[in-house]
């Protein structure tokens, strides 16, 4: 992948960005984005930027990829976050066996939903597995040619074991039920497996998924991309996140002039004190978040470079760091949107909607703060994570 390819990705996206913020209003009214966002980055290439090369992909290194996520970001929240959830899950689709992978990359611009909550099963039957369960908050399934599946494999002595099946989106049932304050265009709905099957080839275990061990591959995921599992998938959901606090950023720079502050003095707040140190301080926070995202890239590229997993330490510090980068992220936003005034809350006024999503996605339990600072402190005080997903 050359420069000129990756910007031309970017242009073609900078130049959607006016659309993608127009059609907000739209893809909430119908809870689901406007085809014509879809159609955008479709020709913008960006749903090829994480398909491998050898089938017809971009390919793009982590941090080309977290460029393209935060362009999108910045111009639709609900967009910016299904583009992540295709583009990551894509990128994951190299860790399935060759059999998999040339039935998934068909189509190089392949869409993919899913997620890594086991709520489903898989009992072994003849030459695969029957898949059952309903998994809740399944962004982008409406717009998916697949979905990923996690499940518990029920074994001949009674346990179970983590499993992530991969299959056709056609084969789930999509409820109507995503009714929400937040990341309303993103048609999270709860998708729903009943005795579909699927072949053995379509079923990677939970520990080959992480540790890039999958057997039946004889092309390896492309030399200087295996950037381990959870530590990948978050540093994607940072990039579409601070797309977000950018795009609030920029939206209140152009609101602010010529507004006046009601029953004061004050007719140009850009003269307030006041105003000036929210928007230095939020302007901070986001750069602040955006050098850290990029230190977090910097390393996994290393470790893929080498041809090594991050060690067990980084991975935990990806949890936290990106975690914390969201929540500085999340801060901005809300000082921006308190300083916006009363007239910011009609649904005509686009930062209201990017300030309801940042506050919906910082939600996601991939991001909170809580959950991953916990896990990247108890690494750095010497105890064990006490969680599988690093």
């Amino acid at each position: 992948m050359t420069d000129s390819q990756v910007e031309s990705v970017l242009k073609a996206v900078r130049d959607a960005v006016p659309t993608l913020r127009k059609n907000g209003e739209e893809a909430e009214r119908q809870r689901w984005i406007p085809q014509e966002n879809i159609d955008l980055l479709e020709q913008a290439g960006v749903f090829r930027i994480a398909t491998p090369a050898r089938f017809g992909g971009l390919d793009l290194s982590l941090a080309d990829q977290a460029k393209v996520l935060r362009e999108v970001g910045r111009g639709c929240g609900s967009t910016g976050w299904l583009a992540m959830v295709w583009v990551s899950s894509a990128g994951l689709a190299a860790l399935y066996p060759d059999e998999a992978q040339k039935e998934i990359f068909a189509d190089p611009s392949v869409r993919i939903s899913g997620g890594f909550t086991p709520t489903g099963t898989l009992t072994p039957t003849e030459g695969g597995y029957l898949l059952n369960g309903s998994w809740k908050f399944n962004s982008g399934c409406r717009g998916a040619s697949w979905n990923i599946t996690a499940a518990m494999v029920d074994k001949a002595d009674g346990t179970q074991d983590e499993a992530v099946a991969i299959v056709p989106m056609s084969e789930l049932t999509i409820a109507d039920d995503w009714h929400t304050s937040a990341a309303s265009g993103t048609g999270s709905s709860t998708s729903t497996a009943k005795d579909v099957f699927v072949p053995e080839h379509r079923v990677v275990s939970y520990e080959d998924a992480i540790l890039n061990t999958t057997p039946g591959r004889t092309a390896e995921v492309t030399p200087g991309r295996a950037y381990g599992l959870f530590t990948y998938i978050m540093a994607e959901c940072a990039a579409a996140y601070l797309g977000i606090a950018r795009g609030a950023y920029e939206l209140f720079l152009e609101r602010i002039p010529g507004r006046g502050i009601t029953y004061t003095s004050w007719d140009d707040q850009r003269q307030h004190p006041l105003t000036q140190i929210q928007t230095a301080t939020a302007a901070n926070k986001i750069s602040a978040a955006e050098a850290l995202l990029g230190e977090v890239i910097r390393m996994l590229q290393e470790r893929a470079d080498a041809g090594e997993q991050p060690t067990f330490e980084e991975k935990a510090d990806v949890r936290g760091q990106t975690a914390y980068a969201v929540q500085l992220a999340k801060e901005a936003v809300e000082i921006l949107y308190t300083a916006s005034g009363a007239t910011a809350i009609q649904r005509s006024v686009p930062i209201q909607r990017f300030f309801r999503d940042a506050e919906g996605f910082a939600l996601h339990a991939i991001l909170l703060p809580s959950t991953n600072l916990e896990v990247q402190g108890r690494v750095l005080l010497g105890l064990d994570p006490d969680t599988p997903f690093l």
